[in-house]
């Protein structure tokens, strides 16, 4: 069976937005609350597709977006990941330039290391508009991460 590609995930209609109920789950509950939205990749690429040059978003920024707009407790953190990832080589796949994956940073502005062409693409595509790129240990950062998220 042939592997699927980036934007056959992306479009996938079994992967549409749901909320799923935590309440048979003490444990579950107590860490994340009553419910929790698996959102749909589309989402993500929406958020995404909308960054202003010069600008960044967090994936915490999105999920605490996502879970107000859909009245949840919170956000699958995994599916984030894993769809911004989707999002991002799907851009790649189709040769979009204008969609400034990029602009996509994880919690407290780490750069991811999957994105398409590795972390040393994503830190220069940053520098490219202007971000100062720090780095912590081993992983990047933005620097001034609080001037230039954006707040949805």
């Amino acid at each position: 069976m042939a592997r699927r590609t980036y934007n056959e995930m992306l479009n996938d209609p079994a992967k549409e937005t749901k909320t799923v109920d935590l309440t048979g789950s003490p444990e579950a509950t107590a860490r994340y609350g009553e419910t929790m939205l698996v959102a749909g990749p589309q989402e993500y690429n929406e958020m995404m597709r909308n960054v202003p040059h010069g600008k960044v978003i967090t994936t915490d920024e999105m999920k605490m977006h996502l879970a107000s707009k859909h009245g949840t407790s919170c956000v699958c953190p995994l599916t984030c990941g894993i769809f911004v990832n989707i999002c991002a080589n799907a851009a790649v796949e189709r040769n979009d330039e204008t969609f400034p994956y990029w602009r996509t940073v994880k919690a407290k502005g780490e750069l991811y290391e999957k994105f398409p062409n590795g972390l040393e693409s994503h830190k220069a595509l940053l520098e490219t508009e202007g971000h100062r790129i720090v780095k912590k240990g081993k992983k990047y950062f933005v620097g001034d991460i609080d001037e230039v998220c954006i707040k949805l």
